[in-house]
């Protein structure tokens, strides 16, 4: 296992959809070691594989439960309630912004022997479950801030990255 660095906004990686996993292979597991490793921080809740530089579906949280990972996550249930809260990321680092997502949410995906993982919660679990699903699609949180906010994250990103 090796903590990995982070990429930030500006890298290529981070905008480019992740390929699905179609086999598990030596560099699919040391992918999901390093994910639990790097993400296995205080103040880190989840990290999608194109934040360390690999394009491939996978993310791995940290909730007050532990640790866990997901391979080939799909996103199978949003409520119509939403929820808003500041959102962050580690790829855009120090930047804090007001961001509407649904108040509950389920994801389905597979372990490294194939079994089903499923992932699911209101609140922070829901808003993780969003926010890495996303990194996978090759979108970053801001994107879907309300206009105006995003017109602020985005001046704020220029002067910082």
């Amino acid at each position: 296992m090796t903590e990995r660095p982070i990429r930030v906004i500006g890298d290529p990686v981070l905008r480019t959809p992740c390929e699905p996993i179609r086999e598990i292979t030596d560099g699919v597991r040391t992918l999901v070691a390093d994910l639990l490793e790097t993400v296995d921080h205080e103040g880190r809740a989840g990290l999608a594989a194109n934040q360390i530089g690999v394009s491939l579906r996978a993310f791995a949280w940290h909730l007050e439960d532990g640790v866990g990972y997901i391979l080939n996550p799909v996103i199978t249930d949003l409520s119509e309630e939403t929820q808003e809260d500041d959102e962050g990321c580690l790829s855009v680092p120090g930047l804090w912004y007001p961001r509407t997502r649904a108040m509950r949410a389920r994801c389905t995906g597979t372990d490294l022997e194939g079994r089903e993982v499923v992932l699911e919660g209101e609140e922070i679990v829901a808003r993780l479950i969003q926010h890495e699903v996303g990194h996978l699609d090759g979108h970053l949180y801001v994107d879907g801030l309300e206009r105006s906010v995003r017109k602020r994250a985005l001046r704020d990103i220029r002067g910082r990255f």
